[in-house]
């Protein structure tokens, strides 16, 4: 493939709900161009883009992939995104590769709220957009319904360059506004028609004039003097209006079939913007927006030039780690295949293999001091604690977890300090059943998963005295001591320790043996066996023997009066209590509080936020979160956001309290 120029140069994102054709509509144009002699099937595993094991075997997208193809004497690097929630850190992915995005709408299912999420994605990112309405061969599909729904939700914005027209609820040809002309479809290749009568097709033509005429005032008074606009004119207005995000074009058709296709086509080589929307940096640099680990090909990372041109055998720095990375040799992608390239411009998408450490989202430049936008990664939610089926897959999960991790920045692991165990957090079971998938075909383990187990503590609410004494004889020299030590409820995250002894009734060399005999035995409560916290113990009497007393005879004497005060004094469980931030529409608040009720949680604040959402502040047990992830998609169809944060420790309810402990002892 040749070097093209940042302004031959489209980078176009597909972005959906899942489900909504958006990998088949890349697939078309692949198709469309000549590079393939069918469209290909997800649900057969035949879809170019969906290349992966992963995606073949589950018939939909989990990763994002991107395809260069010439057409027209430009290049197009299409970037197909997955829909489903779970994989939401691809389309931050192919938002950071791409310079303009199509955002696909079934006609049948009509406007969703992945959709909305994705446009809105999309402009926050400064990306400007188009939707393409599909899967118009479905009897239920309605263009014209679709079309509303836009305008309600984002006005004038929605322009529409290409509509159906529809006679017995069936698409008969398809109108490219314009040029005001109908076409029909010999699959992907369009054939003039007679131009049907429409008061549809003349309304819809009537909002593209007028989003024209608003981005030129030239244009604006030639419209209002009722003059034609011609075909260059009408281009010139729709490139600037979509450039300054004024407008967002509206294409439709059948992607199984690839109807309409070719005009979409025309509307990303002709409307939509170049990479030179972009002002490129002034020293080689680029950008690695996705990396893959694969334990037999090695790890291939993508990347997006930010100025200059990247090339084999180049010396880039890591603009995070300060490192050096020797560039081998630069690939254009292919899907799941690379092809050798020359170099790859600014403005273009390349990859390049082996590089030792550099993950997803670093910069590499030639001074390494480059600064770039972070990526926007999805922060995961949902945790579970991973264990090996097979004994001895313990280091094999371990590598094989982080090398996910490289790949996936919303995809997390780390061991809990005081549980021991392997926690992964993701953004969804769809999400973890993956990350379980990948273990087995990639790296050869298998793993089950079980509830995190909770960092309860232990602490008590009243004050004893208690005797610990420990004598042994047992020829020679025996062991005695002998303490008295008074324990109370105080603040602490610790035990806290004094000493009152008066008369030497304990030689003072025996008090660092008396406090270490009390902080190892508060690493192990009474109760079931967590951390005790709160505690003051004092000692304040006891006795020796000059001979005998050592310092583990008095150690092992405090842990005795440990058990035996701690046991009188009223001991009960502390449970982790989290601030809980949630943002979620306002038709939807009433369903999410009630089920954060449901958890024991207390609100404790609500809020209007942005975009008409409601920010409501809670406190609930962690114990009850387990399951908070996928009620809160389930609620919010997916809208829902929210974040915890540890608050401090609270008493477990009583009846709470006995079942955890009886739990704990049958583990």
């Amino acid at each position: 493939m040749k070097v093209y120029e940042s302004e031959k140069i489209k980078n176009v994102a597909f972005l959906g709900h899942s489900n909504s054709g958006k990998t088949t509509l890349a697939d078309a144009i692949i198709y469309a161009s000549g590079e393939t002699d069918r469209i290909g099937k997800t649900a057969e595993g035949t879809a170019i883009l969906d290349f992966d094991a992963e995606e073949k075997k589950r018939g939909c997208s989990v990763s994002t992939s991107v395809y260069a193809l010439e057409t027209e004497g430009q290049k197009i690097n299409l970037i197909d995104a997955p829909g489903l929630f779970d994989f939401a850190g691809c389309i931050s992915e192919a938002l950071t590769a791409a310079d303009c995005a199509v955002i696909t709408v079934s006609g049948k299912s009509g406007i969703t709220v992945g959709a909305k999420q994705c446009f809105e994605k999309a402009r926050a990112a400064g990306r400007a957009a188009a939707f393409f309405i599909g899967k118009l061969d479905s009897s239920h599909a309605h263009f014209y319904r679709v079309i509303s729904s836009l305008v309600g939700l984002y006005g004038a914005v929605i322009c529409p360059v290409v509509v159906p027209y529809i006679e017995d609820d069936a698409v008969k040809c398809y109108v490219n506004l314009v040029e005001n002309e109908a076409y029909t479809f010999d699959g992907v290749k369009p054939i003039k028609h007679r131009m049907p009568v429409s008061k549809d097709v003349d309304s819809m033509r009537d909002m593209l004039l007028e989003a024209i005429a608003s981005a030129d005032e030239a244009l604006m008074e030639k419209y209002f003097d009722g003059q034609e606009f011609t075909r260059e004119e009408m281009i010139k207005g729709l490139r600037e209006g979509v450039a300054s995000g004024d407008i967002c074009p509206v294409y439709c058709g059948v992607q199984q079939t690839g109807e309409g296709v070719s005009f979409l086509i025309d509307g990303i080589l002709n409307i939509m913007p170049s990479a030179a929307v972009n002002t490129a940096e002034s020293e080689s640099s680029a950008i690695v927006f996705k990396t893959i680990a694969d334990p037999f090909v090695g790890k291939l990372s993508y990347f997006k030039v930010l100025g200059g041109e990247i090339k084999g055998d180049m010396r880039l720095k890591n603009n995070r780690t300060g490192e050096e990375e020797r560039i081998a040799k630069v690939m254009i992608l292919k899907a799941g295949k690379q092809e050798d390239a020359e170099k790859i411009p600014f403005g273009d998408i390349g990859c390049v293999s082996k590089l030792s450490a550099t993950v997803t989202g670093d910069t590499l430049s030639v001074s390494g001091k480059v600064e770039v936008k972070a990526v926007d990664f999805p922060k995961p939610t949902l945790k579970a604690a991973i264990y090996p089926i097979k004994k001895g897959d313990e280091e094999k999960i371990s590598a094989g977890l982080m090398r996910i991790c490289e790949e996936d920045p919303s995809f997390e692991v780390y061991t809990d300090k005081e549980t021991h165990e392997q926690i992964i957090v993701t953004l969804g079971e769809q999400h973890t059943d993956v990350v379980l998938s990948k273990l087995k075909s990639k790296f050869g383990c298998e793993a089950r998963l079980q509830e995190p187990k909770i960092a309860y503590r232990e602490t008590i609410k009243k004050s004893v005295k208690a005797q610990g004494r420990h004598k042994k004889q047992s020829g020679g020299h025996g062991q005695f001591g002998d303490v008295w030590i008074e324990f109370e409820p105080c603040e602490s995250d610790d035990l806290v320790f004094e000493e009152k002894v008066f008369g030497g009734a304990v030689p003072k060399n025996f008090f660092p043996a008396v406090e270490k005999g009390l902080r190892d035995s508060a690493q192990s409560g009474v109760l079931a066996g967590f951390k005790m916290v709160g505690i003051k113990a004092t000692l304040y009497d006891g006795s020796y023997h000059p001979v005998d007393s050592s310092e583990m005879a008095f150690k092992t004497a405090a842990s005795l009066a440990f058990k035996e005060g701690v046991s009188n004094a009223n001991p009960v469980l502390l449970e982790p209590i989290y601030t809980l931030n949630v943002s979620v529409p306002d038709e939807m608040l009433g369903d999410v509080i009630g089920d954060i009720n449901k958890r024991r949680g207390r609100i404790i604040g609500m809020e209007p936020g942005e975009n008409k959402l409601q920010k409501v502040t809670a406190e609930v047990p962690i114990a009850e979160m387990s399951d908070f992830s996928t009620a809160m998609r389930a609620i919010s169809q997916g809208t829902a956001t929210f974040t915890t944060e540890f608050a401090r420790y609270e008493e477990v309810p009583a009846a709470i309290m006995q079942k955890v402990i009886e739990k704990v002892k049958s583990e």
